[in-house]
């Protein structure tokens, strides 16, 4: 899931972006700061406490890596913010925070912003504590949250179930445009399917069931997300009517020669690169996070994941394949009731 968080912004943000690990994380380390517009703020002075190193060590690292910490709630406080925060800590007699009157700004870090520094302090034995203490809190709490089993984690996304039924019914279409349209034995059907795999995600189905260790029994497209089965459908369904349009117009099937020229013009529409590039990304990023599969041939579509995708698969909104099935009928029967 993380190999070096000190080297890759990538793997620090995506925990900084799973908010029910970093839930975990702050119950663990228990660091009391400064309750400061509904948050646990720190100085720079017991951060350098903390990690047992110079305020000059942190103040390089912020100096090098400002954008990203500012990012994930470092703040300089100035005006009458820094004069509300002064206010919070003369009320709390158990601060020890002593402020010199001509202080005119101050560094100021959310638990977000203190995770960030750990993740970023080389020299610092604390932080790599804290890092070690992260890293197994974040596998943690994705295993729990799953019931560990991430292979099939896609499914709890709420519009799976709905997604996938759908998607069969496009999946047909393109069978029955081949049996009907393309002069070719029985091996077309895993011909083309692997054209449209490499076409979204650059593998063939046995490129893609050996990086997610599907046994045979296992159908890989119950491990797809919902983005990349609507893709798929999508391409199902219009190669479908190029196909059966195409043998209407001449009258008899297309060799393969043919389909395949026919499939090239069709993955080569420009409609097809926002949503290829969008799955992509998706795919590569979730699938390395969250089941430690890498994608060789995506690694270039890397990216953090967004605090939406913790929510839909680890969050409130996920729910588990038989909660989503029971919802489907319970709206199933509800629809049927109306007639």
């Amino acid at each position: 899931m993380v190999r070096d968080l000190t080297n890759s912004e990538i793997d620090r943000q995506n925990i900084l972006n799973n908010r029910y690990a970093i839930k975990e994380v702050q119950k663990a380390i228990g660091l009391k700061g400064v309750l400061f517009d509904g948050e646990v703020k720190f100085t720079k002075r017991q951060l350098s406490a903390f990690f047992e190193v110079s305020e000059r060590a942190i103040t390089n690292c912020l100096r090098k890596n400002e954008d990203e910490l500012q990012k994930n709630g470092y703040e300089i406080l100035v005006g009458n913010r820094l004069k509300l925060f002064k206010l919070e800590v003369e009320k709390d007699d158990a601060i020890e925070l002593n402020f010199h009157r001509k202080v005119t700004n101050l560094a100021l870090f959310n638990f977000r912003a203190f995770l960030n520094l750990a993740m970023l302090l080389t020299k610092s034995g604390k932080a790599k504590e804290v890092r070690g203490a992260i890293l197994d809190i974040v596998i943690d709490t994705i295993n729990k949250r799953t019931g560990g089993n991430t292979k099939y984690i896609n499914q709890r996304d709420e519009d799976f179930i709905v997604n996938l039924l759908q998607s069969r019914d496009y999946h047909k279409e393109l069978l029955y445009a081949l049996k009907d349209c393309v002069d070719l034995g029985k091996i077309k059907y895993i011909v083309y399917n692997d054209k449209i795999y490499k076409s979204i995600f650059k593998e063939n189905a046995d490129e893609y069931r050996r990086i997610l260790k599907l046994e045979s029994t296992e159908d890989e497209r119950h491990t797809m997300y919902s983005e990349v089965l609507n893709l798929i459908a999508s391409y199902e369904a219009g190669f479908a009517e190029v196909l059966t349009r195409e043998a209407k117009k001449k009258g008899r099937m297309l060799s393969d020669t043919e389909a395949s020229e026919l499939f090239y013009e069709f993955q080569s529409q420009r409609l097809w690169v926002p949503l290829v590039e969008k799955v992509r990304e998706k795919m590569a990023s979730r699938d390395l996070y969250f089941r430690d599969a890498l994608h060789k041939n995506l690694a270039g579509y890397i990216s953090s994941i967004p605090s939406d995708d913790f929510d839909k698969f680890i969050g409130d909104r996920s729910m588990s394949i038989e909660e989503q099935l029971e919802s489907y009928i319970d709206a199933l029967k509800r629809l049927k009731g109306r007639d």
